[in-house]
């Protein structure tokens, strides 16, 4: 189902799911109201269908709201009480937001007892930020997005991956218990750069050992292979330190002559 009227719905959101729906959540219009304190106030116009044959008694859900870049930016709450089967309420929900929302995503916080078996396993939505940013990020082997990204995770332990072209990747193990709430945050600094670093001129970069310059070249060794690199295309070349190659000992260096 649509929004009523002429507008065009903003996100429509099924629960428990799309498959077999027992409530309908469409967003129809995302307002903003102004600002306070720094923050941004918006109202979500919202209307909840229950598309089931059952009369919903009460319910309890949480709206949460994310920018473009998937970055949770504020909750919003809302009820809902003695819906006929088939009916349709409208309700505004309210939310002060530190960035602009985009995309809405819900859980529910309270079920009565005809709707508790219908509730998908718990997940609690988390966002992964990254030092420096822009990693890429894998949940359990899967991928998540590039940081800082939010990501939805059940009861129990996961691993996330990171990695970033010209640094070492990285691991980090999560737990996420019972009653743990959504709007956590994780933050990984990833380890030092593994490779050297050549910016050219026009934007890209280059990761590898610097084996080679002279006046008109630079050679950067690249998995294994050579390049060669025009000096004037090269904007500038960030070096890592590498440990010392081993030295003779005192009990294998050659005795001095008499």
């Amino acid at each position: 189902m649509g929004a009523t009227g002429r507008e065009k719905p903003v996100q429509e959101l099924p629960w428990p799911n799309a498959e077999h729906p027992v409530l309908l959540f469409t967003i129809t219009k995302i307002q903003h109201l102004g600002n306070y304190a720094g923050e941004n106030m918006y109202a979500l116009d919202t209307t909840v269908h229950n598309v089931s044959s059952k009369r919903i008694s009460h319910a309890s859900f949480t709206l949460q709201l994310f920018d473009k870049k998937q970055v949770r930016v504020s909750d919003g709450y809302l009820s809902v009480a003695n819906v006929a089967p088939g009916e349709i309420v409208k309700v505004r929900v309210t939310a002060n937001a530190l960035g602009v929302p985009s995309t809405v995503s819900l859980t529910a916080t309270m079920l009565p007892p005809e709707l508790q078996p219908l509730a998908p396993p718990k997940q609690v939505t988390i966002t992964v930020y990254s030092v420096p940013d822009n990693a890429t990020v894998t949940v359990d082997g899967v991928d998540a997005g590039t940081t800082p990204v939010a990501v939805k995770v059940a009861v129990g332990k996961h691993a996330l991956q990171f990695a970033k072209q010209g640094y070492k990747t990285g691991s980090f193990p999560l737990v996420i218990a019972p009653d743990q709430l959504s709007g956590g945050s994780v933050t990984f600094e990833l380890g030092g750069a593994s490779f050297d670093t050549v910016q050219m001129r026009d934007g890209s970069v280059v990761s590898g050992d610097v084996e080679s310059m002279d006046a008109n070249t630079i050679v950067v060794k690249v998995g294994g292979n050579l390049q060669s690199l025009d000096r004037n295309l090269v904007k500038q070349i960030m070096l890592v330190q590498r440990e010392p190659l081993p030295g003779p000992t005192a009990t294998n260096a050659p005795a001095a002559p008499h």
